[in-house]
């Protein structure tokens, strides 16, 4: 039971039970702004009241894909949402805390000071003398 308590307890689980329980608050939120909201406006632009009530018969059986066009416009905001208002931030945080150092360029000596230099270099920083740079 110690194990259990420990495994629930550790913040990663409990931060993604907080996740999950947000997210569906928010896809919720988002489907009621659609279906109240953006729905209206673009059936206004197009003529059609609702979208929910578009479907077509084939012999006895109903396909409605006007929930469908619903369900892609709720989806299609909440990606933006999260792209545009989490993924963009967090990236750009993570960007300018980055604790990895950059790659270091190969290095080469300087034939005529020995200082260490580039090896895509075309003249030694130190000196100044041309050096026939090394590809690659």
């Amino acid at each position: 039971m110690k194990g259990f308590r420990a495994f629930i307890l550790r913040g990663n689980v409990v931060d993604l039970a907080v996740a999950v329980l947000i997210g569906a608050a928010f896809g919720a939120l988002v489907a009621a702004f659609t279906r109240d909201f953006i729905t209206p406006l673009l059936a206004a632009i197009g003529g059609k009241p609702d979208f929910s009530s578009l479907h077509f018969r084939i012999h006895n059986s109903t396909f409605r894909y006007g929930d469908f066009i619903n369900a892609v416009i709720t989806f299609l905001i909440i990606a933006a949402v999260v792209y545009f208002f989490v993924v963009l931030p967090v990236n750009k945080l993570m960007a300018r805390y980055k604790t990895e150092p950059e790659p270091a360029l190969p290095t080469r000596d300087c034939p005529e000071c020995y200082s260490s230099i580039p090896q895509p270099a075309t003249r030694c920083a130190f000196c100044s003398t041309e050096v026939t740079p090394v590809a690659g």
